[in-house]
């Protein structure tokens, strides 16, 4: 597996970094000694070596420093929905202007039965049945960068239903057990509601049980889409002519592959590759797909059922169901294929960080980590590309200022247009984008 690696010599530019992004996106902790321990751990999860637990990032022989950490993690009560929103607000104004939030699961899989949300439970990731922890982030992408600034955290039904488990856990009384999608839409929801960013595409895989559900949250709030759905997937269009009266009904494969003599041609580039690929698209207008036990109302927007072949292919391989009429099937696949892009990061930058190794058993603990987890792959990313968060009307205190100065750099102008181009998405090649 690909990691991150930093020269040595960025290890006190990270470590500064950290400074500023304590100083940007931890004003909400009441106290300096919980920023004092943010930044201790931050610098942990950043520079210690091996699995990032509380104990070896406080050092071998430094209870003291241990105790105060699990204090900070597990039982401090500090609210983290404001880090998190801080983080997504400065990402938003920066030159790392997402071009969706993309939903990517998080699977823990554990030995024992202690650690808050863990249960035997099926996991369509590994295809197979496992005792773990399902997460999902909602991560800011574009096509250079992803950040994590949301989790969610799966609870299973004894988690929610056992008083004792949620006692000991500290489970809120407001948790309720939900499937990861419907989690991960209800934090996109309030995203959407009160952290004052713009809205951008959610990019997300719907398994077809949940669909309905993810389509009608989504419209009602007027949030565009693009989801992964499965071919198997039953969906509604409507009929053409006098004698073929709709709605008619057919799974999504047969759907795209009876329009294969309208396919286009898209040549892009694989996130984390050199090579070019060429993708082959076509789409299909279709009817909001109704529920078992209730219908789903027409969203405002016509849905749109995207499907694509491969190069070499002789049926449709993926399908994606979106919201989005007014974008070429180019755009749209692009933006559907932002999950390579978090992938990527996510084990290359989150992973090494620590996201998966915290083994504390609260759920407030498990958002702390979460939290301080994001921060630092942030560090991580933003020094190794060399950026400062500076953007607007945030400041930093850089390098070179004295004390009670601060330094604020310009942002980066915008790329200027060739006239009459056509603008793109970041890593589409230009040539036979859009080919019949």
């Amino acid at each position: 597996m690909a990691r991150l690696v930093l020269p040595e010599d960025s290890t006190k530019e990270i470590s500064e970094l950290i400074d500023v992004l304590i100083s940007l996106f931890f004003e909400s902790l009441p106290r300096r000694d919980q920023r004092n321990w943010a930044r201790v751990y931050l610098n942990g999860l950043v520079g210690t070596a091996g699995k990032k637990t509380i104990r070896n990032i406080a050092g071998t022989g430094a209870s003291s420093v241990e105790q105060s950490l699990q204090q900070f993690i597990s039982k401090s009560p500090w609210d983290w929905t404001p880090v998190r929103r801080s983080l997504a607000q400065h990402l938003e104004r920066t030159a790392q202007r997402p071009l969706a939030w993309v939903i990517q699961p998080m699977v823990v899989e554990k030995a024992g039965d202690r650690s808050v949300g863990v249960g035997r439970q099926f996991v369509p990731q590994l295809g197979r049945t496992a005792n773990c922890q399902q997460a999902s982030g909602i991560w800011l992408a574009s096509s250079e960068a992803s950040f994590p600034v949301e989790w969610t955290l799966t609870l299973p039904g004894p988690w929610t239903s056992e008083l004792l488990r949620r006692r000991r856990a500290g489970i809120p009384d407001t948790a309720r057990s939900l499937t990861p999608a419907q989690d991960a839409v209800h934090a996109v929801q309030r995203m959407a509601a009160s952290w004052q960013l713009q809205r951008r595409p959610v990019v997300m895989e719907v398994a077809n049980s949940d669909l309905p559900h993810c389509i009608e949250s989504f419209a009602l709030q007027d949030i565009p889409f693009v989801f992964k759905v499965d071919g198997t997937l039953p969906v509604s269009f409507g009929g053409a002519g006098r004698h073929k009266p709709g709605p008619h009904t057919a799974p999504a494969r047969e759907l795209i592959d009876s329009l294969r003599s309208q396919r286009r041609v898209v040549e892009w580039t694989r996130h984390g590759r050199a090579e070019g690929s060429v993708t082959l698209l076509t789409s299909a207008a279709i009817l909001a797909t109704p529920c078992e036990d209730r219908p789903v109302p027409a969203p405002p927007t016509p849905l749109l059922l995207v499907g694509a072949w491969t190069e070499a292919a002789m049926l449709p391989s993926e399908f994606w169901i979106t919201n989005i009429g007014d974008r070429p099937l180019a755009q749209l696949f692009l933006l559907a294929k932002l999950t390579d892009r978090v992938s990527l990061d996510f084990s290359d930058i989150c992973e090494p960080v620590g996201i998966r190794d915290f083994e504390g058993r609260s759920f407030r603990g498990w958002h702390h980590h979460a939290t301080l987890a994001s921060v630092a792959h942030a560090a991580m990313l933003l020094g190794a590309r060399g950026h400062r968060p500076a953007a607007g009307p945030l400041a930093y205190p850089g390098p070179s200022a004295r004390p009670g100065e601060q330094t604020v750099l310009p942002p980066r102008p915008p790329r200027p247009l060739i006239p009459g181009q056509t603008p793109r998405l970041p890593g589409q090649i230009p040539r036979r984008e859009y080919i019949r």
